[in-house]
């Protein structure tokens, strides 16, 4: 190891500088080590994250569900697996008779102005079931429900009976002129049950056959739909804002069933 000494100095100030030097190369060296050591903290920090977020990557594609075309409208399956497609407003009606309907299909509608159009698909070999559950679920979409109604009637037709000239004139958005027979399911009570299958919130009319199994009903009451939504979310386990666009306008009274 080489010394360089101060010749103008004499041994103990050359001990002493030397002594000083040392002490300031030691504290450098420490923070260096310092800095090394909150360095490989930091890298190991990212390298966490990184991964966190690589797995987040890898999870959250498989959380997305995509959803179906008819989920834009109001929806379920009948008991014998049957689509059963109700329009949330005018422009829906037309949509669904216009694109959707099919002439193997059944139209259902209540009997009431301001109902949806409620389309069962290959109706014509629907049992008599799968019907009653078609006029529920139309008849509880309907106006009858904010009006407290227990029930209203509800009637059923072919595409070919549709249309939308009358006597008059034409008939205006989301309505339908009606020639021929229909049959009807008089009285039809309202009432709904909700739950969730799949990771899906699902509404089936109460007559259904697999309604019992969900948690939760519903009836024309005097809860406000807002708070009916928030309480059912809760209790179900779902977006309330899902469930907000499940219910019928109007006012609840809610049931649990199992």
């Amino acid at each position: 190891m080489k010394i360089t000494l101060d010749w103008r100095k004499g041994a103990r100030e050359n001990a002493e500088a030397h002594y000083s030097q040392s002490k300031e190369l030691a504290k450098k060296a420490e923070g260096a080590r310092k800095a090394i050591e909150e360095t490989k903290k930091e890298m190991a920090a990212a390298g966490k994250e990184k991964e966190r977020a690589d797995v987040e990557a890898s999870v959250a594609p498989a959380m997305k569900r995509k959803k179906e075309w008819f989920e834009k409208y109001r929806w379920f399956y009948t008991s014998g697996n049957r689509l059963v497609v109700a329009g949330r407003d005018a422009k829906q009606n037309d949509l669904l008779v216009s694109k959707v309907m099919a002439e193997e299909d059944l139209f259902f509608h209540a009997d009431i102005q301001g109902a949806p159009a409620t389309i069962l698909q290959d109706g014509k070999k629907a049992s008599e079931q799968e019907k009653k559950e078609a006029a529920q679920f139309a008849a509880s979409h309907s106006s009858a429900w904010k009006t407290g109604a227990a029930g209203v009637d509800v009637y059923a037709v072919e595409k070919s009976q549709l249309s939308k000239h009358a006597q008059g004139g034409y008939v205006g958005a989301g309505g339908f002129a009606i020639a021929g027979e229909r049959e009807w399911f008089r009285s039809t009570a309202l009432g709904l049950s909700i739950g969730v299958k799949g990771g899906v919130a699902i509404v089936l009319p109460v007559v259904h056959q697999e309604a019992a199994t969900l948690p939760y009903s519903f009836f024309p009451g005097a809860k406000e739909k807002g708070a009916a939504a928030k309480e059912l979310g809760k209790a179900i386990s779902a977006n309330s804002d899902e469930v907000l666009l499940s219910l019928p306008a109007g006012k609840f009274s809610i049931k649990r069933r199992v």
